[in-house]
């Protein structure tokens, strides 16, 4: 017997040592942090299901669970929906295999699908598992000058391209929301993708005061392109930027990246994370320029019995009328509509 008990966590009546836990251990994402539990469930109304296993020793690890009802993808756990990474949190593998048959537990009683887990180092247990996707992250040299010298002479032209309209950079949190979201809503729209709530944002923003950092670009009083920043650690993380199509012609992109990676470097961070790519995806090629290099993600599931893995991309027949028509609606109607299916695609 391991002597490990796993139980659900209920935070009304704290948060029975999960904070400390992932505070020390070393491949806590942001993500796993307890405070995302309130966030998610007040912004998609889905229902978190924390899980938490210990022994006479104490915490021995976490899992961050959260059941998805989508109307159009079904009802299952994922750890976790709208972000990157999610996933065990394990002392040994001990601790991670009580974790991981709890969790099927939970899934069964629930009667969900199937279970989900968005995590960054395989597993031992088998399961099957998607690895088309990857994160990009950038060693982040000691100073701005050194990153010029190394993204060589073609892209610091293209930096400074767009300096000639004599952009308004700002740099803040939560007072930047209102002018992120007026990027990030048109770009969502032309890309044919429903857009997050303004909310979702601003509730990050009040939530991780300390940790959410926004950079946006004006250009003569139009926003340009904006990006959403979370710190973890050593670690900068850029999980939403978005640019407005009339400025890209003038490289805005090149110059927003250029911004965060300085805002990064003079913060001391000693990553960055552009995100989640498919390889040799155009959005793979742009953070390749810079530098980054491919971190492998593997997305394990559990599946119930006669049930296939799912799949969520815009490959997905399900996905490719609604992207063709969305992109035609007004930005402020897409604005409404977006946040009420947003919450239905993980």
């Amino acid at each position: 017997m391991s002597g490990i008990t796993v139980r659900a966590v209920d935070f009304s009546g704290g948060d029975s040592g999960w904070s400390d836990f992932v505070s020390t251990h070393p491949a806590c994402t942001h993500y796993h942090r307890p405070e995302w539990a309130s966030v998610i469930q007040s912004e998609f109304r889905q229902t978190p299901h924390y899980l938490i296993a210990h022994d006479a020793s104490g915490v021995r690890g976490v899992l961050p669970l959260v059941r998805l009802r989508s109307r159009l993808f079904g009802d299952f756990l994922v750890s976790m929906p709208y972000l990157n990474y999610g996933g065990i949190l394990a002392t040994d593998d001990t601790a991670r295999d009580a974790l991981l048959d709890a969790a099927i537990d939970c899934a069964q009683s629930l009667g969900v699908s199937h279970l989900e887990l968005r995590e960054q180092s395989e597993s031992n247990r088998d399961l099957a598992v998607r690895t088309d996707k990857v994160s990009m992250v950038l060693e982040l040299p000691e100073s701005i000058d050194e990153l010029g010298k190394a993204i060589g002479s073609k892209r610091r032209s293209q930096v400074r391209r767009p300096l000639r309209e004599n952009p308004d950079i700002q740099v803040g949190g939560v007072e930047l929301v209102d002018r992120f979201y007026q990027v990030f809503a048109r770009n969502m729209r032309d890309l044919g993708t429903p857009v997050y709530a303004k909310s979702f944002f601003l509730r990050m923003a009040q939530t991780f005061p300390e940790d959410v950092r926004i950079v946006t670009i004006t250009v003569n009083d139009s926003p340009a392109a904006a990006a959403f920043l979370i710190g973890h650690g050593e670690q900068l993380e850029i999980p939403w930027a978005s640019t407005v199509r009339d400025f890209n012609k003038i490289s805005i992109n090149m110059l927003l990246y250029w911004e965060v990676l300085r805002y990064a470097i003079d913060s001391g961070f000693k990553r960055f994370d552009f995100g989640r790519s498919t390889k040799d995806a155009g959005t793979y090629r742009f953070k390749r320029q810079w530098g980054a290099e491919p971190q492998q993600l593997y997305w394990h599931y559990w599946l119930s019995e006669g049930v296939e893995p799912p799949k969520l991309n815009p490959d997905n027949p399900k996905f490719a009328l609604a992207i063709r028509a969305w992109q035609k609606l007004p930005v402020g109607l897409a604005n409404v509509i977006g946040p009420r299916i947003v919450r239905n695609l993980p």
